[in-house]
């Protein structure tokens, strides 16, 4: 079994992850690392902000091998896993894009993320009156990944990573809605539609979005990768 840090406590992200990997993987959300630093989301693209959390995330363990040998069990090699993802709205010259968590926060100059009530309200507001040609959207994830090979010694396992972190990108092309629909899911997927669909992603149901999604996309070329080291 291969075992994935996923440099996330949002625990909707863990549960998609794990699902969509499957049983042949151990998923870890940092709620397991409650001492792991919380990076600094500042870049200008996903892959910049994925690229910050991971090395944030590796450097910390470093110096942390304590919660290697935790996450490592009897393992000598695991992977940290790092996901920026967002809508991108094509009306708005591709907002709310790697600000699509604090949205809203944006209109009173704050950094903390916003809710998702807050931020859907924002989205429609700005489209307001947009015909449904002009509402086109995808929803956009990188992944970054980094290796870290344990060295076993008395007492203590040392990590260390010989590599560059791997870039893993998915999409998925759809449309803003004129409103929210459905319950389950979350940020705006009340309001988006993929394309050959006429139901959001909160209608569309876990199984059918796992398929679908930004998220699932990226994962897929992550499983694919990881298969074949196991080759």
């Amino acid at each position: 079994m291969t075992t994935l840090v996923i440099a996330t406590r949002n625990k909707h992200k863990v549960q998609e992850v794990s699902q969509i990997l499957g049983g042949n993987f151990r998923c870890l959300p940092l709620n397991e690392f409650p001492d792991a630093p919380v990076a600094i989301e500042d870049a200008e693209t996903f892959s910049g902000n994925a690229t910050r959390k991971v090395l944030s995330l590796a450097r910390w363990m470093s110096e942390n091998p304590e919660n290697v040998v935790k996450a490592a069990t009897d393992e000598k090699l695991i992977y940290l896993v790092a996901d920026d993802s967002g809508l991108e709205v094509d009306a708005l010259n591709g907002a709310p894009g790697v600000h699509s968590a604090r949205f809203a926060a944006q209109d009173l100059s704050g950094t903390a993320n916003s809710p998702d009530s807050a931020n859907n309200e924002k989205l429609l507001r700005l489209l307001d009156g947009k015909p449904v040609q002009e509402r086109s959207a995808r929803f956009r994830c990188v992944l970054a990944v980094l290796r870290l090979a344990i060295s076993h010694e008395p007492g203590i396992a040392l990590p260390y990573s010989p590599g560059e972190v791997l870039l893993f990108e998915g999409a998925c092309e759809g449309r803003i809605s004129g409103g929210a629909s459905g319950c389950g899911g979350f940020g705006y997927d009340p309001l988006f539609v993929p394309d050959g669909h006429v139901q959001s992603f909160a209608e569309l149901g876990n199984e059918l979005k796992n398929q679908l999604s930004h998220r699932a996309r990226a994962l897929e070329k992550l499983r694919q990768f990881l298969g074949k080291r196991r080759e």
